[in-house]
């Protein structure tokens, strides 16, 4: 696999990434496309398999780092989903300029709560997606930080938020909180795990509370109503870190070809080990049944009257 670092622009930042792609290339390549997870960065140790496994298999993969993170320009910091969505969109723009990119041929990988959740969201948003998988996917903002506290810290966190609110229109700034200790609370295990100890002193220690605003505002789970793009959704049975009822509720959402997988006896950070080698081969088997540039367009009509035409392709 090679790797090689990249730049384009959204919203008018600089955003940094990598561009990964096999040894050998002949011609053109599908293209995945894949925004960090929760407080995730680009070259997380992480995401390295699964590129390599998806470059065996003849695609290009784009990670980047979402603006204000890693190596990318903007706000320091700052925890925004709708902005995130937007570098998303803006990265499948980038890859559309890319000579070495069959440009109506490109995919979105998602994995790790808000990871997951935004491949969601971008393929429900841009029809440039041929196919979407969501990996342990956090579908309802509100209920995902909800869940993550007894009733009565809840009740005083959005005490908070209120105060908080209070105080931004009062004297222009509110509170600044670590976003992994006070917006998401940890689980035993993310104290202990080393999945993502080669990334995890390099993300922000301080956003502000606000951010909990628009963390409480993210839906995924209604942008997969009626989704008609194929969405595979793999999730962890009695996950303690993206409930495993956010993963089947997508799927139950979604309209088009869809697929659930349930990973069984482990937890929501074992699960990368135990199972990548069960799960990464359907990871790269869903992109390559949907992921197609559209050789051939045909029309045909399905009503007696001729009032009803439905539009198919056949991929390259």
């Amino acid at each position: 696999m090679r790797t090689t670092p990249v730049t384009f622009y959204s919203e008018g930042e600089r955003i940094a990434a990598l561009w990964r792609t096999p040894d050998a290339t002949d011609g053109p390549l599908r293209a995945i496309v894949q925004g960090p997870g929760w407080l995730g960065l680009k070259d997380a140790k992480l995401y390295v398999r699964y590129h390599e496994a998806l470059t065996a298999a003849g695609f290009g993969v784009l990670v980047f780092d979402y603006r204000g993170f890693g190596d990318s320009e903007g706000d320091r910091g700052y925890l925004s989903p709708a902005w995130q969505l937007d570098d998303l969109i803006n990265a499948v723009t980038y890859l559309t300029t890319r000579d070495d990119v069959i440009s109506d041929a490109i995919g979105v990988f998602g994995t790790g709560g808000t990871g997951g959740g935004n491949a969601v969201l971008l393929a429900a948003t841009d029809a440039r997606i041929k196919a979407a998988v969501s990996q342990v996917p956090v579908a309802d903002g509100d209920d995902w930080l909800h869940r993550m506290r007894s009733e009565s810290d809840w009740l005083s966190f959005l005490a908070d938020l209120e105060a908080d609110r209070r105080t931004r229109v009062l004297e222009g700034a509110g509170r600044r909180v670590h976003p992994r200790e006070e917006i998401m609370v940890p689980t035993a295990e993310r104290r202990t795990t080393t999945v993502k100890a080669d990334v995890d002193d390099r993300i922000p220690t301080s956003v502000p509370l606000s951010c909990a605003e628009e963390i409480r505002a993210y839906k995924p789970l209604a942008a997969a109503a009626g989704l008609t793009t194929p969405l595979l959704v793999i999730g962890v049975d009695k996950d303690a870190t993206t409930p495993t009822d956010h993963a089947e509720a997508l799927y139950e959402a979604a309209t088009g070809p869809k697929e659930l997988i349930v990973q069984r006896h482990t937890t929501h950070y074992a699960a990368y080990d135990r199972y990548w080698e069960q799960t990464t081969p359907r990871i790269v088997e869903w992109f390559d049944r949907y992921v197609g540039g559209i050789d051939l367009e045909i029309r045909s009509r399905v009503d007696p009257s001729g009032s009803a035409t439905v539009t198919t392709g056949e991929q390259s």
